[in-house]
């Protein structure tokens, strides 16, 4: 569902390596023009001190001190000055007295002229350094009070005489030759850094690349659209886990089935309100195909698929088909699939005392023939208007005469508890479930018997008015005589998937007392077991809340 980039266009990872690697530029290039600045300054700062210190140094030596106070003191500091100049690397070394006449100078002419800068605060005994214009130029230069003998700065006062001053100073070109030293320096570790982030750049790119499996953000887009409104589209719960167990994907129908919050994606399976056999079923401890649990009112068909990725186990999903309308109609279709049975079974019947009567005409025996069918026709008549009279209902009458039909085609005596009494006729949805739980647990109680048992059916309708509750009742008890149940697995029988025989059909077991205990529960009813006797059979009693038959005040 999703398309490759177009020709010539540039792709996601190539316009984030172009960008890392122009970010990356522009961000060194800043360093590398920042540490060149502070490495100027610091040579400013170097040669500064540097200037200082000597100019100090000459201006506290017994030559310049005694020599300045001479009469010619030309004569013996130029010669002193020229040796410290060359000895310190200055390109000058001036000392002068306080009035700025030079005593000594590079240029021999300028000497006894007075100084290109005025002396400043070295004049009045204070030492100052900076940057200065000269006769030699632009230099950092230091002038550096001379005292007369016992003279000194304390504390940034003058003490003593001041008899002169010395002016010491290095081009500032010499200056910038060392801080252009540094340049290629900076400029090679400025290109290692640029070089080893347009590799490292580009190795995230293609590990961007791998992990989008090389698709564009609008194929990532259009993807997760398609994904999105596929899982909106189907009519199918899809749950999807991961190896923890942990929801990272439901769609709203699985929430619906499920009954799921809206935040359940990104929480543990124990966490949600999950009916015990599907969390079963999700987490897989419950495996196989087509499993129906059930969830509310609703009976459902799920599957699970584990998902590997890349050889890895990565979780699961869980595909959900909700069956309640299908089951609902199934279990109309085997109502009348057992009506049909009866009446398949009652024409064979029918065919056996034909054959029977024939053969007693045949022989001449009328009066018997006679006799013979008087008492079938008081039999059969016995038992259908017992049935009818007890029971108004007619889709619950006819099941009744197909269940007696189907019983005593196995050998088992049905018979209805003259406490039977549901005077008119159920509508809707409780007509529906009252079959449904009658169909179910008489199967039940017709699978418990062996050859030669019996099972009672009672059918009753409670007015309201006979049981002070807000609604109608009707009752359905099934009494068989059959082995009775357990005591370890009373309390099991309910549950979806327990069965104590095979299926007679080649169909699933195990589902016919859950549902009745679904369907009982969500009406607002119950069922219940009794076994006074785990060797003499039990009593199963449902009760169905329903409304009040139409035409009856209730």
């Amino acid at each position: 569902m999703s398309s490759p980039p177009a020709s010539g266009r540039l792709t996601l990872t190539g316009s984030l390596f172009i960008g890392y690697v122009c970010l990356l530029a522009v961000a060194l290039a800043g360093v590398g023009l920042l540490w060149m600045l502070q490495a100027d300054r610091a040579t400013d700062r170097q040669y500064a001190e540097r200037v200082l210190t000597v100019a100090r140094s000459v201006a506290v030596m017994p030559a310049v001190v005694d020599g300045i106070q001479e009469p010619e003191p030309s004569a013996e500091l130029d010669p002193l000055a020229d040796r410290v100049a060359a000895a310190t690397g200055a390109d000058f070394l001036v000392i002068a007295a306080p009035d700025g006449t030079r005593y000594t100078h590079p240029d021999k002419d300028r000497i006894g002229r007075t100084v290109s800068t005025p002396p400043g605060p070295a004049a009045e005994g204070v030492e100052w350094t900076g940057v200065q214009d000269g006769t030699q130029g632009r230099t950092v230069r230091a002038k550096v009070p001379v005292f007369a003998e016992g003279g000194s700065v304390s504390g940034g006062d003058a003490r003593g005489e001041v008899v002169g001053y010395v002016s010491l100073g290095i081009l500032t070109s010499s200056a910038a030759g060392d801080a252009r030293a540094a340049i290629p320096g900076i400029l090679a570790a400025t290109v290692l850094v640029l070089a080893v982030g347009v590799v490292g750049s580009l190795a995230l790119s293609r590990r961007l690349r791998a992990k989008t499996h090389g698709l564009e953000p609008a194929e990532i887009t259009a993807l997760l659209e398609s994904r999105e409104a596929l899982l909106h589209a189907v009519r199918e719960g899809v749950l999807a886990v991961d190896t923890n167990d942990r929801v990272v994907l439901v769609n709203p129908p699985a929430r619906a089935m499920l009954d799921l919050p809206e935040d359940a994606e990104g929480r543990h399976l124990d966490a949600l309100d999950l009916p015990e056999r599907a969390r079963d079923i999700v987490s897989g401890v419950d495996p196989g195909e087509d499993l129906i649990l059930l969830s509310g009112d609703r009976i459902l068909v799920a599957n699970r698929m584990p998902v590997r990725v890349r050889g890895a186990e990565a979780g699961a999903v869980v595909t959900l088909r909700d069956r309640t309308e299908v089951n609902r109609l199934t279990g109309e279709l085997d109502g009348a699939r057992t009506v049909t049975r009866g009446l398949r079974a009652q024409t064979h019947e029918f065919a056996n005392r034909v054959h029977t009567v024939a053969g007693m005409l045949e022989l001449g025996a009328h009066e018997e023939a006679r006799d013979y069918l008087a008492d079938l026709t008081a039999t059969h008549t016995r038992t259908t208007s017992g049935i009818a009279e007890h029971v108004r209902d007619p889709a619950l009458a006819a099941l009744a005469l197909a269940k007696s039909a189907q019983a005593s085609e196995r050998g088992v005596d049905l018979g209805l508890s003259p406490m039977t009494s549901v005077p008119e006729c159920l509508q809707g949805e409780p007509r529906s479930d009252a079959l449904l739980v009658l169909g179910n647990l008489v199967d039940n109680a017709l699978d418990a018997v062996a050859h030669g048992g019996w099972v009672e059916v009672l059918v009753r309708l409670h007015r309201s008015d006979d049981t002070d509750l807000p609604h109608d009742l009707l009752e359905i008890r099934v009494t068989d005589s059959g082995h009775g149940v357990a005591d370890d697995v009373a309390e099991e029988i309910f549950r979806f998937g327990f069965t104590t025989r095979a299926s007679r059909d080649g169909g699933t077991r195990g589902l016919g007392l859950a549902l009745v205990k679904q369907v009982c529960e969500s009406r607002g009813g119950s069922i219940e077991m009794e076994a006074p006797d785990a060797e003499a059979g039990a009593v199963f009693t449902a009760c169905l809340p329903v409304e009040a038959p139409a035409g009856v005040a209730g």
